[in-house]
C-alpha cells in the first residue's frame, strides 16, 4: 500500500468543512474557507447559506452584491475547488439575505 505525503491541517480543513457542509446542507461551516477565499472586503457582505448537491447558495447583503459575484462566479467556484477540492462547488447561486 503506497503511503502518501504528510498534509497540513491548512490543506485538510477545508475539504473536512466542505464535507460537512455537504452532508448537513449548511453552509455556515464554510465561512473560514469562503472569507479566505473572497478577502474581507467582501466577507463582510456574503455568508455561505447552504451547500446541496454541489450547489453553494451565498446570501449577499444587496442586489449589487449579488450582480458584482455573479460576473466572478466561475472565478470564485475554481478558487474554492482549489481549497475544497475538485468538482465541491458546481454552481453558486447569489441571493439577498
Amino acid at each position: 500500500m503506497a503511503r502518501r505525503d504528510p498534509q497540513t491541517l491548512d490543506q485538510l480543513l477545508p475539504r473536512v468543512l466542505a464535507r460537512l457542509a455537504e452532508q448537513s446542507g449548511k453552509g455556515r461551516a464554510l465561512v473560514p474557507v469562503w472569507n479566505a477565499t473572497v478577502g474581507p472586503h467582501i466577507s463582510k457582505h456574503t455568508r455561505p447559506h447552504t451547500l446541496e448537491g454541489g450547489t453553494l447558495v451565498v446570501t449577499v447583503a444587496s442586489a449589487e452584491w449579488a450582480h458584482t459575484l455573479s460576473r466572478q462566479e466561475a472565478s470564485l467556484r475554481e478558487q474554492l475547488n482549489t481549497r475544497l477540492g475538485a468538482g465541491a462547488v458546481t454552481t453558486l447561486v447569489f441571493r439577498l439575505a
